[in-house]
């Protein structure tokens, strides 16, 4: 795969990354409709029975309603061939409930790496890993 098609592949990536950081869930949700397959492949940890783009937005509607305020700071991306490799800093303020916690004011900061893979300028298979542990931790959930 070409130069071109990496650079036009992180192009793509910094577009749905500048929507996610918007905390507007009309603009993701139109956003994924335009740089995501709707039958995107989608491994990640998030237990439900939605799939593909539908997958994707519903995940983005749980953080949004969790952490009204969520950032996602990009810390490194890589692109090479159809890949896109990236690690991020999530921070955000637990304001609504999520995984079955209620509210509780805590801040939260975690880490995460995901790799997009494209096809035809989309993104059609994404990997996930999310320090989830370390969010239940920080929320309570899980003793320290």
């Amino acid at each position: 795969m070409s130069t071109t098609a990496a650079t036009s592949n992180k192009a793509t990536f910094r577009r749905f990354h500048d929507a996610l950081n918007s905390g507007d869930a009309e603009v993701i949700s139109k956003t994924i409709d335009v740089v995501v397959e709707p039958d995107v492949l989608f491994h990640a940890p998030v237990p439900m029975d939605a799939t593909g783009a539908q997958a994707l937005k519903h995940v983005w509607a749980v953080l949004l309603r969790a952490f009204p305020d969520i950032h996602v700071a990009v810390e490194d991306v890589i692109a090479e061939g159809d890949k896109v490799v990236f690690r991020n800093t999530v921070t955000g303020t637990h304001q609504g409930e999520y995984r079955g916690l209620p509210p509780t004011g805590k801040s939260v900061t975690y880490h995460e790496i995901f790799i997009f893979r494209f096809a035809g300028g989309r993104i059609a298979e994404i990997w996930g890993v999310v320090d989830v542990f370390s969010q239940l931790r920080q929320l309570g959930a899980i003793p320290a």
